[in-house]
């Protein structure tokens, strides 16, 4: 009799470790031919918190984009100063825009009926300004151009039309900028991408005189460029 109860309970714990290791084998744990998620995405994983192998790190992106150029002409200093500003924000390269034959301040005076820039706005034919240089080495390493001037009679100064007649601007990102006392930026910057025929323009913005250095860079980050 006591070898039987013997045999009985010998039986029962060998039940018992069985059902233990049982339930071990199939708990919370999910083996991958369990698992609906794709075989690759535990290495992508590993790999996006830096714990996977070499083979399997995202590939880099390219970093060779084009360069950004600032292109400026400026009669009293105001469209300088916005020009530097941006340049500033976007690491960018400037190049200024200077006529042959300067314009003094008489000859920037509106108010006088004889001055040399109220006579070229009265004579379209007048307004060819030769500039001293007129493209940009190794221009076609330049993605973005800002294009900045003062507006005169409500379109762009013309100086720097000699410029937009010059470059080829086809692939390039074109940002018109102006400075102005009291005119908007009115129809200048359509005209200025009318004129030149090419590239992808963009809407673009009007600071007043002595516009600020923290206002200038928060247009440019509004960009998003």
């Amino acid at each position: 009799m006591m070898k039987k109860i013997v045999s009985i309970v010998s039986f029962a714990m060998c039940l018992l470790v069985l059902t233990a290791c049982g339930s071990q084998n199939s708990g919370d744990g999910v083996t991958a031919a369990q698992s609906s998620e794709p075989a690759g995405s535990a290495q992508q994983s590993a790999g996006q918190s830096g714990e996977g192998s070499a083979d399997t790190q995202p590939a880099q992106p390219d970093s060779q984009d084009g360069k950004t150029l600032v292109v400026y002409y400026s009669a009293t200093g105001n469209t300088e100063d916005v020009a530097n500003d941006i340049a500033e924000a976007m690491d960018a390269d400037v190049f200024e825009l200077e006529p042959a034959e300067p314009y003094s301040d008489a000859d920037l005076d509106w108010r006088d009926e004889d001055s040399r820039v109220v006579y070229e706005y009265e004579n379209p034919d007048a307004r060819t300004v030769e500039l001293t240089a007129a493209t940009v080495s190794d221009w076609e390493s330049y993605d973005t151009i800002f294009i900045g001037y003062p507006i005169w009679w409500g379109i762009a100064a013309w100086p720097i039309d000699e410029f937009i007649a010059e470059n080829d601007f086809t692939g390039k990102t074109v940002i018109p900028f102006c400075t102005s006392s009291s005119s908007g930026l009115g129809e200048s910057g359509e005209l200025l991408e009318e004129a030149a025929g090419t590239g992808n323009w963009l809407e673009g913005e009007r600071f007043p005189s002595g516009a600020s250095t923290e206002d200038v860079q928060a247009w440019v980050e509004s960009l998003g460029l």
